[in-house]
């Protein structure tokens, strides 16, 4: 899913003074809450101020012009005490009066607190961004005019002028942090700083030439309104910031991992070999899964789900006749013609059209509540066709943006379906994603931090139980389309033992890869990205198969405990009906509904 919710949308608190914090100049203000209800509003309204790029993601635009260096040592000392003001005050809380639905709301928000207080004591502002997340690549997007940040009017125009001013000071500030982390021997792998150099360097970020500047994208499309004089004013104004701002900054961060950073990296691939490093790495699988599953017992899970899945795919194996081996038969689908049915990208959209159709009479037996946000099935545009993967973007609370799907066709002829055609619908589109992000945010009595929160083992969780639905959706009875949803569940189940193998010293970043190629048809580069992505961030990728197993369950519990008192469909809307839940807390919140079904 392309989620426009970070997982630091789960993590502020409410309200101290950080008046001290001089560096930071500090939006926050200083209010009491005397509620469960005013508490979690308050949380989230300071919350907005201090992370003010994702209120910009969310459509609030009030906080469109700043860019706090959030990464500062002040800013952080301020946050955690943040976090510590809300602790004491969800303290105060008589939890035992709250109802069932409150009591969600005191969890999710007690979690979170104790989730950021905890991260904090391993210093993630050590590694500022790697080459798979962080500011200096998300920057690019918002500035393009293509991502989130408005480009509607004047005022659009000035606020996003100031937001570059600032980002020279925070990259400044990441320099200092990854100097901290040499110092505290907390620093990345080599193969991953070898891969960030070139992305400072990228051409389109760093060229003098303007007009192919992806920074220029706001003035090469100016609003419709727009005088001469306006368009005059902000090419030069841009033009400068650019040069001035954009392309310095760039370039000498580019300079100081090339020179500085690189030869301090690590030789290493895992967390493992860090100062508290395996620590670290138990604070990141509890977080990401949020259970407190240990790196032993999710390794364990994954090479039994492994074995499981190798033993479906001989089955298919059979079905279609290959007689060499597994290895072979996962290999060889890459390049069966077929595997690629389609001629067309036209072709291609009706076949995911067809599965709409197949699936929705059962969506009725299966959703007793279903999302009023429209639901369209696209092309990615091709400007952005050929780096980019199938997503869903989710739609607007207001309903004037429909959930999107969007699958990208360079060549429709090449289109595999044992990529996970039908399975991939399942998760990305219908029911997966669309359901679950747009009941989430239709839902105006969630307060706002978790109608805009995210926890990815419940969020991908839901996304990859979706798929497990199938069977249920007279889905995958053509054996490549069956291939391509046990490869699916392939990928997730070698995370776990791949990410767990990684950072606990088990695999090396090689074996890794091998392991990976010899479950997955991905060809070397994009096994080495996926692991590469395991490397830079620990533990989120666990979140998928641990949360999607949780979800299967609780269906299996309450099946056989409930017997003919078990409705599915109450079931997925009793699942849903509160977003994105730690898994424990969802344990709970099921377990009340089971009772009442009784």
């Amino acid at each position: 899913m392309k989620n426009i919710i970070s997982k630091a949308v789960l993590g502020l608190g409410l309200v101290i003074s950080l008046a001290s914090c001089k560096k930071t100049d500090s939006p926050l203000t200083k209010i009491t809450p005397t509620n469960l209800d005013s508490i979690a509003a308050n949380y989230y309204e300071q919350y907005l101020k201090l992370y003010p790029l994702e209120a910009t993601s969310q459509g609030d635009l009030r906080y469109n012009d700043q860019l706090p260096i959030n990464i500062d040592k002040d800013f952080i000392s301020g946050e955690i005490a943040f976090y510590h003001s809300v602790q004491t005050q969800l303290d105060n809380v008589d939890y035992k009066s709250l109802s069932d639905e409150d009591k969600v709301v005191y969890d999710v928000l007690d979690f979170t607190l104790k989730d950021k207080i905890e991260a904090y004591a391993y210093h993630p502002e050590y590694i500022p961004f790697t080459q798979f997340g962080g500011l200096p690549l998300n920057f690019p997007l918002y500035g393009s005019g293509q991502g989130s940040q408005p480009f509607n009017n004047e005022k659009d125009y000035e606020d996003w002028l100031k937001r570059m001013e600032k980002f020279p000071e925070w990259m400044n500030a990441a320099t200092e942090n990854f100097r901290d982390g040499m110092t505290n021997k907390i620093i990345l792998p080599k193969k991953l700083v070898l891969k960030m150099i070139p992305q400072m360097k990228a051409e389109e970020i760093i060229t003098p030439d303007f007009n192919k500047n992806i920074f220029s994208g706001p003035v090469k499309n100016f609003p419709k309104g727009f005088t001469s004089a306006q368009k005059e004013k902000f090419t030069k104004l841009y033009q400068e910031s650019v040069a001035k701002n954009i392309i310095p900054a760039y370039t000498k961060m580019g300079e100081f991992l090339e020179k500085e950073y690189l030869p301090k990296s690590r030789e290493t691939d895992g967390y493992n070999s860090l100062p508290k490093g395996n620590d670290i790495y138990k604070y990141y699988a509890k977080s990401w899964t949020t259970t407190n599953k240990t790196p032993e017992e999710i390794n364990e899970i994954g090479l039994q789900q492994v074995a499981m899945l190798r033993a479906e795919m001989e089955k298919v194996k059979q079905q279609v006749g290959f007689t060499g081996t597994l290895e072979e038969f996962i290999t060889s689908v890459k390049t069966d013609p077929k595997a690629m049915p389609y001629k067309t990208s036209t072709e291609v959209l009706a076949g995911f059209n067809g599965i709409l159709a197949k699936i929705t009479p059962k969506l009725k037996t299966m959703f007793g509540v279903t999302p009023k946000t429209k639901f369209e099935i696209r092309q990615t545009e091709k400007f952005r066709e050929a780096s980019a993967s199938a997503e869903y973007m989710q739609g607007t609370p207001d309903g004037k943006r429909p959930g999107i799907f969007y699958m990208p066709l360079p060549d429709p002829s090449k289109f595999n379906v044992t990529s996970g055609m039908e399975s991939l619908f399942l998760h990305e589109a219908i029911p997966g994603h669309h359901y679950q992000v747009s009941l989430q945010q239709e839902n105006t009595k969630l307060p706002k931090f978790m109608r805009f929160g995210w926890f990815g083992a419940y969020g991908e969780g839901w996304a990859h139980y979706c798929e497990t639905l199938g069977p249920e959706f007279g889905l995958y009875t053509d054996p490549y389309q069956k291939m391509g949803y046990l490869s699916d569940q392939m990928l997730r189940a070698v995370r776990l033992v791949v990410d767990t193998g990684i950072h606990t010293g088990k695999m090396t970043r090689e074996e890794a890869i091998t392991y990976f190629l010899s479950n997955i048809a991905y060809d070397e580069a994009g096994a080495t990205a996926e692991v590469e992505r395991y490397m830079a961030m620990p533990g989120q990728a666990l979140g998928y198969k641990i949360g999607s197993l949780r979800i299967r369950e609780l269906r299996d519990q309450y099946q056989k405990q409930l017997g003919d008192k078990f409705s599915l469909a109450k079931f997925h809307d009793e699942l849903l009906n509160q977003g994105c839940l730690p898994l424990d807390v969802l344990n709970r919140k099921m377990e009340l509904w089971a009772k009442k079904q009784k």
